[in-house]
């Protein structure tokens, strides 16, 4: 599919929208279907990404959207923004596996990154990566991103967010100035 063949629309997701939200958001980072992009964590994580409990709590929690981007009806990404404070917040990035590396993402990026500072007034955007993800990392860095140094610990023992293969992973905080 070519990503320039049609115009993306970006709108709020509703409850009505997180089945189909959890299936691409686990089909993006787990298990086989994951492996055609390359941002899948296969390799470190087996298990959930996440669950319709979990998107769902995105969709109705008071100072956060979880934007949902479509391409002729079809759902081909998605994101979440919280607001906290002078920041927002980044996560829950998914971007349709066999769409990734055509510049969706970036699209996507920069959308979630207007949308904050316009909706909120917001000065810089956060998100935390698994810090072994260097080349993920290195996607957000060519974006504007930087590297913290500060780090949280991955949550091992609770398998809404994966069972981990490795025992080093933790969060790294990556920041941008949205001028």
């Amino acid at each position: 599919m070519d990503t320039a063949a049609a115009p993306l629309t970006f709108r709020d997701a509703t409850a009505a929208d997180v089945d189909a939200l959890v299936v691409l958001i686990e089909s993006a980072y787990r298990g086989d279907s994951s492996r055609t992009g390359w941002t899948t964590e296969a390799d470190i994580l087996d298990g959930q990404r996440t669950d319709p409990e979990g998107v769902l709590e995105v969709v109705e929690s008071p100072g956060s959207r979880l934007l949902v981007v479509e391409r002729d009806g079809a759902l081909v990404a998605c994101c979440q923004l919280e607001h906290r404070g002078e920041s927002a917040y980044f996560g829950m990035f998914a971007v349709r596996p066999g769409l990734q590396g055509g510049g969706l993402g970036r699209a996507v990026l920069a959308e979630a990154e207007r949308t904050a500072r316009e909706s909120w007034g917001v000065t810089e955007m956060q998100m935390t990566v698994i810090s072994v993800r260097e080349d993920l990392i290195a996607w957000y860095e060519r974006r504007g991103y930087r590297r913290t140094g500060r780090t949280s610990a991955f949550p091992y023992g609770d398998e809404r967010f994966g069972i981990p293969l490795r025992d080093d992973l933790r969060f790294e905080l990556l920041v941008k100035p949205l001028g």
